[in-house]
């Protein structure tokens, strides 16, 4: 995109006490936003917060592969959210 947002997350994968969390970090022109967008199907195991710019989520899950269902769900999310916030802003100000 044209306007420096970087839908690509960087992630960190841990293994904590029998879970594996993942952490991801993207960049957004409207980060808040895109959080608003995002929260409404967090899961119980889902944590995000707005840093400036960037939208940090923490993912734990017991498993593997639920860890990698819900950030691959997560990243499609926010491709999604952030092209709509995008579009917007660009067509309609």
């Amino acid at each position: 995109m044209t306007d420096g947002t970087d839908t690509q997350p960087t992630a960190d994968a841990t293994r904590e006490c029998g879970s594996r969390t993942a952490r991801l970090r993207t960049t957004h022109a409207d980060a808040e936003t895109v959080a608003a967008a995002l929260r409404p199907d967090n899961t119980d195991s889902m944590r995000m917060r707005v840093e400036g710019d960037a939208l940090v989520t923490r993912i734990e899950r017991e498993t593997t592969g639920g860890l990698q269902s819900t950030v691959d769900d997560t990243v499609v999310n926010l491709t999604v959210a952030d092209a709509i916030v995008d579009t917007t802003t660009t067509h309609y100000e």
